[in-house]
């Protein structure tokens, strides 16, 4: 791969090819002048006033050639001691040198190394390599800055002026099926390192659509060049997961780091993957599909290359979706919803699952729980964030998770309840409707084990009622969660009062008949053990909302859990 990849507002940069040792390296490097004239196409278009000063009669290569030299000589010279035209005036310098220093941190930037090259840069840690990167680029401005200005500077921001964040990639030994030979040569991720936080601007803010099944595997038209190509390897749930995406959507899988476990090498080594995605595929199509290949039983999922599926939702619910085909193939149940269990000053732990689709309030629920701070409680753990499982053994009933992280509308949460993870989160478009943020919430061993449930309740954001009730019947509590009933708020294409069959567009949506069957075996367990079989009042998805309602739900879920009372809505 080519030592820097700039595509829209990304920049691959790759150590392994080239690494800047001194300011002048940079200011001497190609890459400096295909980012400096990035720069001039930027003002070109946007500050036109600045454009005209930088070419000040010149045509625009000679411009670029005059600059260069000149950031090169106040590395070295003092500004008084040089005469050229640009410093006539010295405050639009200082502007210009202001400007292309923040046009470069405005870029989403990643640095990375590949260990299985045989020259360039091979460093043990690649950690260290990144931050003397970010130091360089800090003292190539600063050294500019003030020999411009005359003076230093009374105030230093450390900002992260190199990278956003890094990754080791090499290539990992595994189990190639026939067919798949295609895949052979493209690089694992083995380690990735995150500059929290970290606030991304994808192309897009929403997700449409459903994932369709398809009759031919997507990767007979898989189209791609190896050096524009990477692979995180997820554990999704119990399952390995080989993610394969282009690099100009580098960013959204970098922060899967958050949401899924990065499996291991050795987790990797010889091991035919449960499931294979294609992100960003250009095969020319529109598309976002799945394919069962029962011959070598893989799961395989395609999404097609285009803007829009910037959005991290495209990137994790074609993740997951594949997940809950394969669990639906195993007998299991896949849950669109959210785990928290509560343990009680008497000893007592209680699972509460609850159910819902995007925008229903399930993590808000458990958010408000957390915030409640309840005096019986001692802690609480949140099992899963957005998807999880039942399964049944030794005549329980269990839930378990897919997910390390949580990735949850900032609209929807109490206010200052995203920065209490702040410097570990990952946040998009946060400045917009629909923003969200990615957080690591329970470790990877509490997602896989199997967690008992007290409560399973429906996530009810369209209904002007307070707190929370129990199904009289078994037959009503099945209706209301296979409807799938709730109010869109703009976190996908849907807009209004839309059902979803058991509010999971993710698997059960493309498998209704076999995941009835579960839910209705499932459903009666649960009811022949006295699990609490509800509905609980968000109001989220009313323009009247009352504001307390979240709190108002968790003070009467908490009621239930200490019996005090079984009815509690108003």
């Amino acid at each position: 791969m080519k030592s820097l990849y700039l595509k829209n507002n990304t920049v691959l940069i790759n150590f392994t090819s080239t690494y800047y040792q001194t300011i002048e390296e940079v200011l001497a490097s190609d890459n400096f002048r295909f980012v400096l004239e990035g720069y001039i196409d930027h003002l070109s278009k946007n500050d036109i006033k600045s454009y005209r000063w930088f070419i000040n009669g010149y045509d625009k290569q000679t411009a670029l050639n005059k600059m260069i030299h000149l950031l090169k000589l106040l590395c070295v010279i003092d500004v008084d001691q040089i005469q050229d035209d640009y410093l006539k005036d010295k405050k639009a310098m200082i502007v210009f040198v202001e400007n292309l220093y923040n046009y470069w941190r405005k870029l989403q930037r990643c640095t990375m190394i590949n260990t299985r090259a045989k020259q360039g840069l091979q460093l043990a840690n690649f950690i260290d390599a990144d931050n003397k990167f970010n130091q360089l680029m800090l003292a190539l401005y600063r050294k500019i800055e003030e020999n411009v200005q005359g003076r230093k500077n009374n105030v230093y921001r450390q900002l992260n002026a190199g990278s956003n964040a890094s990754m080791v990639v090499r290539d990992y030994r595994w189990a190639i099926p026939k067919g798949y030979e295609v895949l052979k040569g493209i690089p694992f991720i083995d380690s990735v390192m995150l500059r929290t936080p970290l606030l991304l601007h994808p192309a897009s803010n929403k997700r449409s659509g459903t994932f369709s099944q398809i009759k031919t595997n997507p990767i007979t038209s898989f189209s791609y060049d190896k050096d524009e190509w990477f692979c995180y390897p997820a554990k999704i749930g119990s399952l390995l997961t080989y993610i394969y995406f282009h690099c100009d959507y580098i960013f959204s899988a970098l922060a899967l780091a958050n949401l899924f476990e990065l499996a291991l090498d050795k987790e990797c080594y010889n091991k035919k993957p449960d499931l294979i995605m294609l992100f960003g595929n250009k095969d020319g199509k529109d598309e976002c599909t799945f394919y069962h290949d029962t011959k070598n039983e893989i799961w395989v999922g395609n999404v097609s290359y285009k803007s829009e599926i910037e959005y991290f939702g495209y990137l994790k619910k074609m993740a997951l979706t594949l997940h809950n085909l394969a669990m639906i193939q195993k007998g299991w149940l896949p849950l669109h919803g959210s785990m928290i269990n509560i343990t009680l000053k008497n000893g007592q732990t209680k699972g509460i699952v609850f159910i819902g689709d995007s925008g229903a309030g399930k993590s808000e629920t458990i958010e408000a729980i957390q915030n409640l701070g309840y005096q019986d409680i001692i802690s609480t753990q949140v099992i899963f964030d957005d998807m999880g499982s039942l399964h049944i053994g030794d005549d329980e009933i269990y839930a378990q998770g897919t997910e390390i992280g949580a990735f949850v509308r900032l609209d929807d949460l109490e206010k200052g309840s995203a920065y209490k993870e702040m410097d570990r989160s990952i946040f998009f478009n946060p400045e917009t409707s629909n923003a969200r943020v990615v957080i690591p919430v329970v470790a990877y061993d509490e997602v896989i084990t199997d967690h008992k449930i007290d409560m399973f309740m429906y996530a009810n954001n369209y209904t002007k009622k307070i707190g929370l009730r129990e199904f009289e019947t078994l037959d009503e509590a099945i209706a209301t969660f296979c409807e799938g009933k709730r109010f869109a708020l703009g976190t996908t294409s849907e807009k209004g009062i839309s059902t979803t069959f058991f509010a999971n567009p993710f698997g059960p949506v493309q498998k209704e008949e076999e995941c009835l069957l579960l839910i209705k075996k499932m459903f009666k367990m649960m009811k022949d053990k006295n699990i609490f079989l509800g509905e609980v009042y968000t109001q989220l998805g009313l323009k009247d909302k009352d504001d307390n309602a979240l709190m108002q739900a968790a003070q009467h879920l908490l009621k239930v859990i200490n019996n005090e009372d079984k009815e509690q809505s108003c």
